[in-house]
């Protein structure tokens, strides 16, 4: 069974935005906000999906109201998060507004929501009430904790998440406060979940006609980050502590501090710490009973980070670099985020992307991180506005001038820049 709209009565992409690309002909309904569902969304939309953002009419997704930074007015984080989608701002909980939403379900393939459990239900919209309008919905959820056992009722956030699945237990110095890592971990690779197991469930559809529940959590998309520690703790029985930004199972493989900036030395294997030996001019430590193999490296790594250090404080790390280029060693700089997001080699990989937006002007997000070759990635839309696609949404699925006018007058609908609808 193959997704094509051409004969089947289901609206039609607007002509001016008709996405191409590995998905083109997938429609998402996003009900999600914030990061986790959002990022999910916006790898399908990146990949083609028509992915329409429902958002609720007062502020519409939580994150336009992150107030610091923003782009003359408008949230930086939401314009990250939310390209190439189109947005109509719906009361869910008016019964013309649920109306709406089941009429667009009709005519998706998937929906995506991060509400806490039962929230879908106790507004009449649950998976088992969705499948009835579409038997082939695929209905994605993401939670803080999955839907099943003791904590499935209770909300989920990044922070927590990291605490509970013991990431905050590795991340920091040795002896320091649990610390999250810099980043949204939890959150992001639960988006990213969330589209892996969309496209899973997409690719049964596409054979059967059948759609399924996909669903994932961030304490889920937290615990996978423990592959390596959680070998340690099956294999051992012992949980490991935090080792700063050394390595759990290789040494050296860390930050050292040159005469200048810190740099990255990845001995992963025994040629790469023989390499380093050679380049640091210390070839005797291939041989010395106490650095010879990874593992006498690892019970002296206090001892083997203090030596390696004082002879790098003795140039400056661009010339580190260098050195470590030519014998063949990886190796690498610690930019800072200015750095890294303005490094030819970021650049090269398009990981960074500039859009129009109608009030924020020049827009720039971090790109697809993913290449494909036939049908790569496609920025064609900045994030909308709240309400920005209301009207053409619901004249797509429908909807004639006089209705929508209805549904803007009782509040149901918001829509910015109103224009004439054709009746």
């Amino acid at each position: 069974m193959h997704n094509d709209t051409r004969g089947s009565g289901r609206p039609p992409f607007p002509a001016s935005d008709a996405p191409a690309g590995a998905l083109a002909g997938m429609r998402v309904i996003e009900l999600s906000q914030i990061m986790a569902g959002p990022t999910c969304g916006m790898m399908l939309a990146d990949l083609g999906a028509d992915v329409i953002k429902v958002e609720k009419i007062d502020g519409g997704d939580d994150s336009r109201q992150y107030r610091d930074p923003q782009i003359n007015g408008i949230s930086a984080p939401y314009l990250m998060l939310n390209r190439n989608k189109r947005a109509i701002a719906l009361d869910l909980k008016h019964p013309e507004g649920k109306k709406v939403l089941l009429r667009m379900i009709r005519d998706a393939d998937v929906v995506t929501e991060n509400f806490r459990k039962g929230t879908m239900e106790k507004l009449g919209l649950g998976y088992e009430t969705l499948r009835k309008e579409n038997p082939g919905l695929i209905y994605c959820a993401v939670s803080g904790y999955g839907t099943t056992g003791p904590f499935a009722d209770k909300g989920g956030f990044d922070l927590v998440a990291q605490g509970f699945s013991g990431l905050m237990a590795i991340t920091g110095e040795p002896g320091g406060p649990p610390l999250r890592t810099g980043n949204s971990v939890a959150d992001i690779n639960a988006g990213l979940l969330a589209a892996f197991g969309v496209l899973a469930a997409y690719q049964h559809k596409q054979r059967t006609g059948e759609g399924q529940i996909v669903e994932t959590s961030l304490l889920e998309a937290s615990l996978q980050q423990l592959y390596w520690h959680a070998a340690i703790y099956f294999g051992s029985g012992v949980s490991p502590g935090p080792t700063g930004s050394a390595h759990v199972l290789s040494a050296p493989y860390q930050a050292f501090p040159t005469r200048s900036d810190w740099i990255i030395i990845g001995g992963a294997n025994e040629k790469n710490w023989q390499r380093i030996a050679q380049a640091l001019d210390r070839p005797e430590w291939a041989e010395d009973p106490r650095f010879a193999r990874n593992r006498d490296r690892m019970q002296n790594r206090d001892e083997l980070v203090e030596e390696i250090s004082a002879i790098l404080k003795t140039r400056d790390a661009q010339e580190w670099l260098d050195i470590f280029d030519d014998a063949g060693v990886p190796a690498g700089p610690v930019h800072s985020i200015a750095q890294a997001l303005s490094h030819p080699q970021t650049l090269a990989r398009e990981m960074v992307v500039e859009q129009d937006h109608p009030v924020a002007g020049k827009v720039r997000t971090v790109g697809m991180p993913v290449k494909l070759s036939a049908t790569p990635a496609r920025y064609h839309r900045a994030a909308p506005r709240l309400g920005e696609d209301s009207i053409a949404i619901l004249g797509e699925f429908g909807y004639g001038k006089e209705e929508i006018d209805a549904l803007i007058g009782a509040g149901v609908v918001a829509a910015v820049d109103r224009e004439p609808v054709q009746a």
